[in-house]
């Protein structure tokens, strides 16, 4: 059993950056795929960014490409996800996610993800 705890959100102006840690504990870490996914009001949760469990390959949505970077270290047991040239429509709350390496997941597909964290509030005013 994996437990996540998202930390590093808050309010920011629009251009700015904040960077997302993502804590795990309880399991091996380099055993799982992480995923990064955010639910704004009004909307559908959606998928953000992913990086496999080795951390040798990584996977965005459209609208975060160039802007978003995500990265682990297994050794801290801790996936990022460093956040450029925030918008306005970048608000919402960002969750990160587990999904098993040997359940061959699809990382862009949240319902493969077995383990989740509780959530961080980013808000970026325009």
């Amino acid at each position: 059993q994996v437990q996540l705890a998202e930390s590093g959100g808050g309010l920011v102006q629009a251009g700015g950056s904040l960077r997302l840690s993502c804590a795990a504990s309880g399991g091996a870490f380099s055993n799982y795929h992480m995923g990064w996914f955010r639910h704004a009001p009004g909307k559908e949760r959606e998928f953000v960014a992913a990086i496999i469990w080795s951390g040798g390959s990584s996977r965005y949505a459209d609208s975060v490409k160039g802007r978003f970077t995500t990265s682990r270290d297994n050794a801290k047991n801790t996936v990022y996800l460093q956040m450029n040239s925030l918008k306005p429509e970048d608000t919402a709350v960002y969750y990160c996610a587990a999904c098993s390496r040997w359940a061959r997941c699809t990382t862009t597909d949240q319902y493969e993800y077995n383990y989740w964290g509780q959530g961080t509030q980013v808000t970026v005013s325009s």
